[in-house]
């Protein structure tokens, strides 16, 4: 299955504010740059139309006069009040032709860099001329004609942008770093959130989460509370319903033991009894015989030593009595007896076990007698090692085999089933891997205090 990667939620929500802060800061010097544009057009259509009424007035105190002045048109005296750096006064006739032009100096500036000199002339046009007719007594003389210095306006749109950059690279960290901050503080109750889960993840059904100042925390809190209690109270009704449907399964193995021990065991033995009164009969009367009734003796034989391993296994030692040591040593040896060699059974314990819980014992014994069944008749192991460790709190169960890992019998049967509901029921856990040198690896950890708990019963 893909994975997609994984953000912080503070670093994702900090940098889209930064990206609604940029876009906001953009905007805002796009519409300095285009009031700035519109406010220099504004600026040379009135010169212009200045520079036009002072031509006209010009041009009219000479007719006035009746004595025409060869210095016309003049922009000395109006150009001394309008004149700014980079700004050009003209008068255009009417043929096209440059009457006079006056263009004061450039003052000497850092060049804006070409991207943005680039970028503000495909956009603003600068440098474009404002012309207003010059009109005396109804007669068109020429124009009047005002533009700024290309250089110099993109300059000044250079320098306004660049105070708003200065002011974005200095805010928007700030910005950044109180937002994560913010939200950092604000989201600090996820980490009690994510340690609740865990718990709960655990099997520690007790976890519950304190109050929040959010209100939208406070209701994942709500709902995780209420969750944690329901699964307990699941858990500990279905506890009990496996408690009883074991106690039931344990009652009827030890009536089949009783049946098989009273009827099909005495069968036997009188099956034995007959075949040996046959063959007393046979060796008298008919020789040919004696083989037929030594091969009934010695089925009935097996059928006994059959019946007596499926009545232990049916009819564990009493636990109680002999102790989970002795009970489990007792086990290893029976399998390894009647393995001839084939599979090799090993134990060893690690601590005191003596005031073991009797629950706990009973139920772990079960939980051996399977796997060692399971590792023998269905992965076919030859090597079978077996640790019971005891620890302040809990009690450990290691079982490791070499046999096949992937078999069904294994890992889904009713045998791994039994052993999870017994684990289940005492609080426990349990997991069933393949090892890391092939066959299985079967882990059990089951805590002390499962047996002050309602849980399964000793089957005797």
């Amino acid at each position: 299955m893909w994975n997609r990667p994984r953000f912080d939620l503070k670093v994702r929500l900090t940098l889209r504010v930064a990206a609604i802060s940029a876009a906001c800061f953009a905007a805002i010097s796009a519409y300095f740059l285009i009031t700035a544009d519109r406010a220099a057009h504004a600026r040379i259509d009135s010169i212009a139309a200045i520079v036009a009424k002072s031509l006209e007035l010009q041009q009219g105190k000479v007719q006035w006069v009746a004595a025409p002045r060869a210095d016309f048109p003049n922009l000395d005296p109006v150009a001394a009040y309008v004149m700014t750096p980079g700004l050009c006064l003209a008068v255009r006739g009417t043929d096209g032709d440059m009457l006079q032009r006056f263009c004061s100096g450039v003052p000497p500036a850092t060049p804006p860099p070409q991207a943005f000199t680039a970028f503000y002339r495909s956009l603003f046009d600068p440098g474009r001329e404002a012309a207003r007719p010059v009109i005396v007594r109804g007669a068109k003389l020429g124009d009047a004609v005002v533009w700024l210095d290309p250089t110099v306006q993109t300059a000044e749109a250079w320098h306004e942008a660049g105070r708003l950059m200065l002011a974005l690279a200095i805010a928007l960290p700030l910005l950044c770093v109180l937002v994560y901050a913010a939200l950092a503080r604000a989201l600090r109750p996820t980490h009690m959130i994510r340690t609740g889960l865990e718990r709960v993840a655990a099997g520690d059904l007790t976890a519950r989460l304190p109050p929040f100042d959010l209100a939208e925390l406070s209701a994942i809190r709500d709902v995780f509370n209420h969750l944690a209690e329901s699964l307990d109270t699941a858990l500990a009704e279905r506890n009990e319903l496996t408690r009883k449907l074991i106690a039931l399964q344990d009652e009827e193995r030890r009536h089949l033991a009783r049946e098989l021990h009273d009827e099909f065991g005495q069968s036997l033995a009188a099956i034995r009894a007959l075949a040996s009164s046959a063959r007393q009969t046979a060796a008298q009367d008919c020789p040919a015989l004696l083989g037929e009734c030594d091969g009934i003796a010695r089925t009935a034989t097996g059928m006994m030593e059959t019946l007596r391993g499926a009545l232990f296994r049916l009819r564990p030692p009493d636990v109680e009595e002999l102790g989970l040591v002795a009970s489990l040593e007792g086990l290893v040896a029976g399998w390894n007896g009647r393995s001839r060699g084939e599979t090799r059974f090993a134990i060893r314990f690690d601590g005191t076990f003596e005031t073991l819980p009797a629950t706990i014992s009973a139920n772990l014994y079960r939980i051996v007698q399977e796997a060692l069944t399971n590792a023998a008749k269905h992965a076919g192991a030859t090597k079978v090692s077996l640790e019971l460790t005891m620890r302040p709190e809990e009690i450990a169960l290691a079982i490791d085999d070499d046999g096949r890992s992937a078999d069904p019998a294994g890992k889904s049967g009713m045998g791994l089933l039994g052993m999870r509901e017994r684990v289940a029921a005492l609080r426990g856990r349990l997991s069933f891997e393949p090892g890391p040198n092939g066959g299985s690896a079967l882990r059990v950890v089951i805590p002390l205090a499962a047996a002050d708990r309602p849980v399964l019963e000793h089957a005797a």
